[in-house]
């Protein structure tokens, strides 16, 4: 997988994982949805293949839902 780069250093990165081509990389989050459709585009024929690295987009999700109020009880 192509690693991007940007200058600026505090951009905050994503872990990229692809199991075919077996390789994770890191992303500016700005550019990791383009990131993902290009190289599922080249290399997988337009499969869904690459991806956010799955725990990350758990942990994600969870802190979401979290800040959303969905995982009160009683709601």
């Amino acid at each position: 997988m192509t690693n991007t780069s940007e200058s600026d250093e505090d951009t905050p990165r994503v872990p990229v994982v692809c199991p075919d081509c077996e390789t994770t990389s890191r992303v500016p989050l700005s550019t990791v949805a383009d990131a993902i459709d290009r190289h599922n585009e080249q290399l997988h024929d337009g499969d869904d293949v690459a991806e956010v690295d799955p725990d990350v987009a758990d942990r994600i999700a969870d802190l979401v839902a979290a800040e959303l109020g969905l995982l009160e009880d009683g709601a």
